[in-house]
């Protein structure tokens, strides 16, 4: 089973504090919406799990090996994979050779033939099979996104995270991210999404994580989390006076979108 377990985590830069002790866990392939104003300590956070940053202190375990500290490279290894809010596709290759990078990247002694047929079974999933010889610099924005999550495939991690997987796409093509997280999170592997799109979050999501000042104030079902006072503070800036607020989830959706585009 997949275990992540984020312990008393705190990031600092100079003096600003990003993280201020984050603690959290993964249990099997939950499916987990990570969403916060901006500022929150999101992106921060997605950095230490991934390796890009090394926490001021705290720990990060997965799978019951303790990862802070490692390079990118090795935490991908052990299973964590992430796709990025700007796409990083390698523009001057074609789609079919992004997808074999990370493949040979795991292991070096193979041969591109080794890789193909997965490769081609992705992209079909992907529904861009027609784009396989295609150079990734003419894809769209939302058909660069598609081929990040097929590069997070060839990896075959069991924490994907997602940066802002819907921004910026056609809607069709949402759909099509919509059904791969859906489908490979039956497939046992566990989701982290960070999104402004609240209609996305709160249908995807089993579960919300709610950061703000780099603190975790959240952390439940997405219909219990939208009624939380300090998520609708945080979003809203609404002070709760004598009783628990209750604002519509349509209004706080709306709240949440001004909040994260503002």
């Amino acid at each position: 089973m997949i275990e992540l377990d984020v312990r008393d985590v705190y990031k600092s830069f100079g003096g600003i504090q990003a993280l201020n002790g984050v603690s959290f866990s993964i249990r099997g392939n939950e499916l987990i919406g990570l969403i916060g104003p901006n500022g929150a300590g999101k992106t921060t956070l997605t950095n230490v799990l991934d390796g890009v940053y090394k926490p001021t202190s705290g720990e990060v375990w997965l799978n019951g090996e303790r990862v802070d500290g490692l390079p990118p490279y090795q935490i991908a290894r052990r299973g964590i994979g992430r796709t990025f809010q700007v796409t990083r596709a390698f523009r001057r290759m074609t789609v079919l050779e992004n997808l074999l990078v990370p493949a040979m990247a795991l292991h070096p002694t193979a041969r591109k033939r080794d890789f193909h047929e997965r490769a081609m079974e992705v992209l079909e999933f992907l529904t861009i099979e027609h784009l396989a010889n295609e150079y990734a610099r003419s894809l769209s924005g939302g058909q660069q996104k598609l081929l990040e999550l097929g590069r997070l495939l060839m990896l075959d991690p069991d924490i994907i995270i997602l940066d802002e997987p819907f921004a910026g796409v056609h809607p069709k093509l949402m759909e099509t991210i919509y059904e791969y997280i859906i489908e490979v999170n039956k497939q046992g592997k566990a989701f982290i999404i960070i999104s402004h799109d609240m209609d996305s979050i709160f249908t995807l999501s089993k579960r919300l994580l709610v950061l703000n000042y780099g603190e975790i104030i959240a952390d439940g079902e997405p219909a219990k989390v939208k009624e939380d006072p300090a998520v609708i503070e945080a979003y809203l800036g609404e002070e709760e006076e004598e009783g628990p607020v209750v604002i519509p989830a349509g209004r706080l959706a709306e709240g949440m979108e001004e909040a994260t585009n503002g």
